[in-house]
């Protein structure tokens, strides 16, 4: 699970500061409740002590196609069926149980590469944790951490942290995590940092904190990495920042942190000294982000694409993106959507369509007077059928 001190409201916040020096496209901002207040433009670029005791109870080693359907939620959208070499989306999970999709478009399989031989001595109690073995982990790790074994103590605080198999005790798991850090484990460096920040089961210290963090992203940690750069944006305003946090967005991106490569997309944007090579990658990094599930990614994408910034005009792909960010409730998206459908950017026009989005939108508290123009010019059927419509998505 990646895990962040900064809220994604931060990550726009931090980004939005460095942008009025440096000329970074200004990023939609979001109340407390997920919503920008204020006027809408058109389709503009959005604004981005003790070890504890383990209380182990009753023993129990249970463990616990088309671009518009990319929600990566779980059990929200069914797999494609491929039918003659075309994806058709809307397949029930259970047509393709134990179907290769190159058997079923008439293609040999390749040979699966020869796995590489295991040097190493196998970690039993990461064994055991991983397959939901809880205690069994317990009685393999607890020795090794006692005896100062960096990635038990590491594996035995998060087990506690979490409760699992045991009674939760976070302040044990702070201590364990402590002592990891010190041992030089950085997932403990991460999360120890983490706990100096907050201030609740350890007594707050930044400079330590600072320390940890910076010593888990130069070890490698990716949500390390993603932290330390943000760190560096709020500590140096303006351009200098940026220039010093980006190696650090490009390390956490590279290794699948959503919000890094979401940060890294805007960055690239907004420093002009940045090498080609790394600005013809700018869109890529955004729609990696975007594919993730970051919704402010999405919208943002889908606007990059219908303005055509950092690369040519796709209206077609803007839609897209930006259907995808208003379904999944950025009310920005359902905002700039509404005004897709007027204009046809990507889409046919439908008026009734673009106002059930600004119905949605205007209840979440953003105004648009242009959208509120083109909807008292409907007729009142109109009207009616985009308001049902607007009540159906809030029900769905």
């Amino acid at each position: 699970m990646r895990q962040s001190f900064t809220s994604r409201s931060l990550i726009l916040a931090v980004l939005i500061g460095a942008s009025l020096a440096s000329g970074l496209p200004a990023m939609a901002q979001e109340s407390e409740d997920g919503v920008e207040i204020g006027d809408a433009p058109a389709i503009q670029p959005a604004n981005p002590s003790d070890a504890g005791d383990i209380d182990r109870g009753k023993r129990d080693d249970s463990a616990g196609g088309d671009a518009t359907k990319l929600d990566r939620n779980a059990g929200k959208a069914d797999p494609p069926l491929v039918k003659s070499g075309k994806v058709t989306a809307g397949a029930k999970s259970e047509e393709l149980q134990g179907i290769n999709i190159y058997l079923r478009m008439g293609a040999p399989l390749p040979d699966l590469p020869a796995e590489k031989p295991f040097k190493g001595e196998p970690d039993e109690a990461y064994g055991a944790f991983q397959r939901g073995l809880f205690l069994t982990a317990v009685d393999k790790a607890l020795p090794r951490a006692q005896l100062g074994d960096p990635a038990a103590q590491t594996l035995l605080a998060e087990i506690m942290s979490r409760g699992l198999g045991v009674k939760r005790d976070t302040k044990g798991a702070a201590f364990w995590y402590a002592q990891a850090a010190q041992g030089g484990d950085t997932s403990a460096m991460f999360k120890y940092a983490l706990l100096l920040m907050e201030g609740r089961e350890v007594e707050r210290d930044k400079a330590k904190a600072d320390d940890y963090m910076k010593k888990a992203a130069d070890g490698g940690n990716g949500s390390a990495q993603f932290n330390w750069a943000q760190i560096l944006v709020s500590q140096n305003p303006g351009v200098r920042g940026l220039e010093l946090a980006m190696p650090y967005y490009e390390k956490a991106a590279e290794q699948g942190i959503a919000d890094a490569q979401y940060a890294l997309a805007q960055v690239y944007t907004a420093l002009k000294e940045v090498p080609p090579e790394k600005k013809r990658r700018t869109r890529e990094w955004m729609e990696r982000a975007a594919k993730a599930g970051f919704d402010t990614a999405q919208l943002d994408m889908g606007l990059w694409l219908v303005n055509g910034i950092n690369g040519p005009r796709d209206y077609e792909g803007g839609y897209r993106w930006l259907s995808i960010a208003a379904k999944r409730g950025n009310v920005v998206a359902q905002n700039r959507l509404a005004h897709v459908y007027i204009n046809a950017l990507g889409t046919a026009p439908n008026p009734v369509e673009a106002a059930k989005w600004y119905v949605l939108s205007r209840r979440a508290g953003l105004k648009d007077p242009t959208l509120e123009d083109f909807y008292l010019g409907l007729n009142e059927e109109q009207q009616k059928q985009a308001i049902d419509r607007a009540n159906r998505f809030r029900r769905s």
